[in-house]
């Protein structure tokens, strides 16, 4: 889910930041020795080479942990910093996964009386929502209601294979195979969701197993890569140059934020493309995403990373999709018939899965990262709805219920609408904005987002410019 450099290094303390003054080294050398660190020192611990993060508390060295199952990016995006709600919000069996962490313990946070929580209320209520839905039982799935969800991604990809091979390739038929296929591979797209989400079955092995499956065989994709994407935009969503899906300047800026600054890049290296037509180029870019973009980015990483090795996934079940897909369709389209109708059903694909994950976060506030904020504020801040139907239920993957999904990542989706009214509740009582829209005027918002960034970017760009050449 979107693009991003994996060299990038999260900000350092400047060096005068890190001078203390004796008073201050004395009071830290006591603390160490008992092993307990300030919210300071904490704090300059801050990049890959250095990093520490906390957990309810308790300050681990991650530096050295190199086999993270989230990735190392989502280590990076913590340092320096508490991951506590992120940690209990993606991680099942905590007490399982604690044991992983003991080898990298260190000491405890220490009492600091300049530290201040502003949103220690709200995270005690959250917690507190938490713990209801726990009560609730709203993270346990309904099995009937995954295999209902797999089997008509099953059924969708025959009726394409069999609409091609018992009424030939005329218009109709091969609109109606192009249509059930790129549904079944959006759909798929939201059930391999659901297992790397590890919403489906109480062991992750049995997740993990089936995500392979379904985003490799089913769809051609990497779980691997999905996971090294995915999990850094729902740990810190909409924060510039942490979500991969906020680092996209090679073809758009986004928010109000990072069209100043690729306007001063452009000013001083030269004119990328014309932001200010974004807006437009977006019905070019959108359906390319996936035929042009995703296709070769998660074969690359399998390849690149020796995926094939490990359990035999990635690049074994992505493999089996294409040995499948060119295996059959050639029988009836030949190899570049079956080329080109590949392409046009991931154009289908790409466009729907754009329209859905961009509705409810490219149109919301984009930002750098604030350390204090809370995982409740932090993702409303994100994060918007789309209004809840049947239709758009299915068509979303229930990810119209994306604050809810953004808050409980590992809540089932068909649980995520029984939880609103306590969120939009919560929301009230802290005077957050929890925003649901319908459908078409989320999709319509997006392009509206792209034009007045666009606009934002032009305008700043065109005043440098101006001025530079006032001052020649």
């Amino acid at each position: 889910m979107g693009k991003g450099s994996k060299n990038w290094d999260p900000p350092t303390v400047t060096d005068e930041q890190q001078d203390d003054s004796s008073m201050m080294t004395t009071l830290n050398s006591s603390l160490h020795e008992k092993g307990q660190f300030t919210w300071e020192e904490i704090r300059r611990h801050s990049n890959k080479k250095d990093r520490w993060l906390v957990i309810n508390n308790r300050v681990y060295d991650v530096t050295k942990w190199l086999k993270h199952p989230g990735g190392q990016m989502v280590l990076n995006h913590y340092a320096g910093q508490d991951a506590t709600e992120a940690f209990h919000a993606l991680h099942p069996g905590i007490n399982v996964v604690q044991k992983y962490l003991k080898p990298f313990y260190i000491g405890d946070v220490a009492t600091d009386e300049d530290y201040v929580d502003d949103d220690q209320a709200l995270k005690a209520d959250f917690e507190k929502l938490r713990q209801k839905a726990i009560s609730k039982k709203l993270f346990q799935p309904s099995r009937f209601f995954f295999v209902l969800a797999c089997a008509h991604i099953l059924l969708l990809e025959i009726a394409a294979y069999f609409v091609i091979f018992r009424y030939g390739t005329g218009w109709i038929p091969y609109f109606l195979a192009v249509a059930f296929y790129a549904a079944a591979e959006a759909q798929c797209g939201w059930i391999q969701h659901d297992f790397g989400h590890l919403s489906v079955f109480k062991k992750s092995k049995w997740n993990h197993l089936l995500h392979q499956m379904y985003i490799g065989f089913t769809k051609g994709a990497s779980a691997d890569w999905w996971n090294h994407m995915h999990f850094q935009h729902h740990s810190k969503p909409n924060v510039i140059d942490k979500d991969p899906d906020t680092r996209v300047e090679p073809i758009f800026v986004l928010g109000d934020k990072i069209p100043i600054r690729a306007a001063h890049h452009n000013a001083k290296y030269g004119k990328a493309l014309p932001y200010n037509l974004q807006n437009l180029y977006f019905f070019i870019a959108a359906p390319l995403l996936f035929p042009v973009y995703f296709q070769f980015m998660t074969i690359r990483h399998a390849i690149k990373r020796n995926k094939w090795m490990v359990h035999l996934n990635d690049l074994f079940w992505l493999s089996l999709f294409y040995i499948k897909f060119f295996t059959i369709m050639p029988m009836k389209v030949g190899l570049f018939g079956a080329l080109k109708l590949l392409f046009i059903i991931r154009v289908f694909e790409g466009t729907w899965f754009v329209l859905v994950a961009q509705s409810n976060h490219v149109v919301m506030d984009v930002s750098h990262d604030d350390v204090k904020s809370s995982w409740f504020r932090m993702q409303l801040k994100a994060t918007c709805n789309i209004e809840k139907s049947h239709f758009n239920d299915w068509f979303t993957g229930h990810l119209n219920f994306q604050i809810e999904h953004h808050l409980f990542p590992m809540m089932p989706r068909h649980n995520l609408y029984k939880i609103q009214p306590d969120v939009i509740e919560l929301c009230h009582k802290y005077n957050l904005p929890y925003i649901v829209k319908p459908m078409g005027q989320a999709f319509a918002d997006i392009l509206t987002s792209l034009e007045t960034s666009g606009k934002m970017w032009m305008e700043t760009y065109e005043e440098l410019m101006n001025a530079s050449k006032s001052m020649k």
